[in-house]
């Protein structure tokens, strides 16, 4: 199996090395260096052409892939994130993954990342596509892009979390989750005016057993800030 490291700490490297006949999926752009052995094309991932479509839909993620494959012997390559951030590697297979919206970045071949259908209480979770989610199935290796540094959180029975939807990057898909207001310890009314004057609108509850990996900054905040402070561009 394609072997993944992390290189660096700051805004890192993924660094896959590939045995001659193996190949990995990675996102679009996301190639960096390869050495020659290596070749890179196009891909429709392992969904096919529907399943890209509503994807790209769905999701920040683009409809064609690279697909990077040791054809002519081993050879190691270098992939990026689109912003600046931490990493994160996951092994699938006994724990399957559910993921936000840009945080899939590349996989070995047995990681199939398949958009499917979330119920209507959980279509509205801002930031993981609405009435799509991205779903991991099969065996292998994955590796996950936040903005920010990255924090894997452990959810205990009993112990739920609540959880700013904006800074979540992927989750154990047996945790369960619900959408909900802050505590405030004010009531149902108190606690929507307490999210109102908070900035914190709507937060995910989880509860069950499994483990959450959250990013330091929230895409959503930064573009608010941007456009509040950008100059306006003089008219003539």
């Amino acid at each position: 199996m394609a072997e993944f490291t992390i290189t660096g700490e700051i805004d890192p490297f993924l660094h896959v090395s590939l045995a001659q006949g193996e190949s990995i999926l990675a996102e679009s752009n996301a190639m960096v260096m390869m050495e020659e052995t290596l070749v890179l094309d196009g891909s429709l991932g392992n969904q096919g052409i529907f399943g890209s479509i509503m994807r790209r839909l769905a999701n920040e993620e683009t409809v064609f892939q690279q697909k990077i494959t040791a054809r002519h012997g081993p050879g190691d390559v270098l992939l990026a994130a689109p912003f600046p951030g931490g990493m994160h590697l996951f092994d699938v297979g006994e724990r399957q993954y559910c993921l936000a919206d840009g945080a899939f970045l590349a996989s070995t071949d047995g990681v199939t990342v398949k958009t499917v259908m979330q119920n209507l209480g959980h279509a509205i979770f801002g930031g993981t596509g609405g009435f799509f989610i991205q779903h991991t199935e099969g065996r292998g290796k994955l590796a996950v892009a936040s903005f920010g540094s990255v924090f894997l959180l452990a959810v205990k029975p009993g112990q739920p979390l609540t959880i700013d939807n904006e800074h979540i990057v992927a989750w154990e898909q047996q945790l369960e989750y619900e959408i909900t207001t802050p505590n405030s310890g004010r009531g149902m009314l108190g606690g929507l005016l307490s999210a109102a004057t908070s900035g914190e609108m709507l937060v995910l509850r989880f509860s069950g057993q499994g483990r959450i990996l959250l990013a330091s900054r929230n895409k959503k905040t930064l573009l608010a800030w941007l456009g509040e402070n950008l100059p306006t561009p003089k008219t003539s």
